[in-house]
């Protein structure tokens, strides 16, 4: 700064001299004034210029093409370019750091809508467009009560109280594949919010489960208990005859062997929950597997049904299978079972084991019962499920044989496949991967 007065005094006292020297009149302090008017002017306009090229180039806003200004406009600009370059760099890192988070919250299980004061949509990430059907670039600024038609959303936005959250069927919920999901709003900003999604159908599901499950085992060995019960008062305070007292020891028998089989099958069935996968590198014929299922069919129609079942089983080729035997033989066991068990009498059950083409093998049990209408095929391997609860009663079952067959099939990477058809018939199989399989050896 100094400098630069210095500068302008000095064009000053030479506009003055030269104003002075060159005045032609008798006065010539008034040549020097004017002489220092003009170079005062001088100054200025070249000051300005320099000026306006500044300002020409922070408006441009090329940071690198800096004009090449002398004194104290260089210096601004100077200041100014590195001012410019550090917010430039910030902005960068800013916008980094804003792209790192929305990449973050578009991977996120959760899905996220943000709303402005209207509730109309600003941006959501996939995770939400999935749950509500929203298109992330055509539904942006639509209000979010046009797409979410829900009534009991509509109700939760209008009370304006978000301590709780609300669980509302998805726009693609169907009865066969029901999607629940939880919506939280959260107020933040001048009137904005936050919409949070999150997809609780398998939570729900499993506290279904969980409630069916206490309430059938409940059931299940109330109900035996209870006609123990009555048996045993009977025998305490009723003088009976000896054929009496062996009918009902008969029945309190057949009660306590439903519950020792209840009591069994919910055993397995935490044993195949809690246990490691069946090992690779014990193998079983498959042959030996059958012969031991063929003979329980066997004595198990005899029991149930008269005259007997017309059962067949056959095997294309000697194999043998990789994994454990007791389970194995337990899932073949439960589908034989139930086809015997649900087949009238005189009806056929054909017992397969087949080789496919792609080297997988399957085990089937194909019958001639009453078949299974098709609304029920997705809930038949839950636990206690049952489509005639008075002919399971009839045939004894404890409606955990197929649950067992499932996780047993699912440790031996296998698949468990179900057709039927009401009046015709049902067909029960277990598709074993190639890896669990291998030809005997002769």
């Amino acid at each position: 700064m100094f400098w630069r007065l210095l500068r302008f005094f000095l064009l000053q006292a030479a506009g003055a001299a030269l104003g002075y020297g060159l005045w032609p009149l008798e006065l010539p302090w008034q040549g020097a004034v004017l002489g220092s008017v003009l170079a005062g002017t001088v100054w200025a306009l070249i000051d300005l210029r320099r000026g306006m090229r500044l300002l020409h180039w922070l408006r441009q806003g090329e940071v690198a093409q800096l004009p090449e200004l002398p004194g104290l406009w260089g210096e601004a600009g100077t200041r100014a370019r590195t001012l410019l370059r550090e917010r430039d760099q910030q902005l960068a890192n800013s916008e980094t750091r804003l792209a790192e988070f929305l990449s973050a919250i578009q991977t996120s299980p959760n899905g996220v809508v943000l709303l402005d004061a209207q509730g109309r949509i600003e941006w959501c990430n996939r995770t939400a467009a999935e749950h509500f059907g929203f298109d992330p670039q055509r539904d942006l600024g639509q209000h979010i009560g046009n797409l979410l038609r829900d009534p009991d959303f509509a109700a939760y936005q209008a009370a304006h109280d978000y301590s709780h959250a609300v669980v509302i069927p998805g726009p693609r919920s169907t009865v066969s594949r029901p999607v629940r999901l939880s919506v939280d709003l959260h107020a933040h900003g001048d009137g904005r919010r936050l919409l949070l999604s999150r997809d609780v159908t398998a939570l729900e599901q499993a506290e279904t489960m969980r409630r069916d499950f206490v309430a059938n085992v409940s059931h299940e060995i109330r109900t035996p208990l209870t006609v123990l019960g009555g048996f045993v008062e009977t025998l305490q305070t009723l003088p009976l005859k000896p054929q009496e007292q062996q009918r009902y020891l008969a029945l309190m028998a057949q009660q306590a062997q439903r519950m020792h089989l209840l009591v069994s099958d919910l055993l397995t069935l935490s044993r195949l929950e809690g246990s490691p996968p069946p090992p690779l590198e014990e193998w079983h014929a498959v042959r030996e597997l059958l012969d031991d299922c063929e003979r329980e069919a066997r004595a198990l129609s005899e029991l149930v049904a008269v005259p007997a079942h017309e059962i067949e089983f056959r095997c294309d080729r000697a194999t043998e299978l990789a994994g454990a035997s007791s389970e194995l033989l337990s899932a073949m066991s439960n589908l034989v079972s139930n086809a015997v068990r649900y087949t009238p009498a005189g009806g056929r059950i054909d017992v397969l084991w087949r080789t496919l083409a792609d080297g997988q093998a399957e085990f089937s049990v194909q019958d001639t019962g009453p078949g299974i209408a098709p609304e029920h095929l997705p809930r038949l391997t839950e636990r206690f499920y049952r489509v005639d609860r008075s002919r399971a009663r009839e045939t004894g079952g404890t409606g955990l044989g197929l649950a067992i067959v499932k996780h047993v099939a699912q440790r031996h990477g296998a698949e468990l496949k179900i057709e039927s058809t009401p009046g015709r018939g049902s067909r029960f199989a277990i598709r074993f991967p190639a890896v669990r399989l291998r030809p005997t050896a002769t």
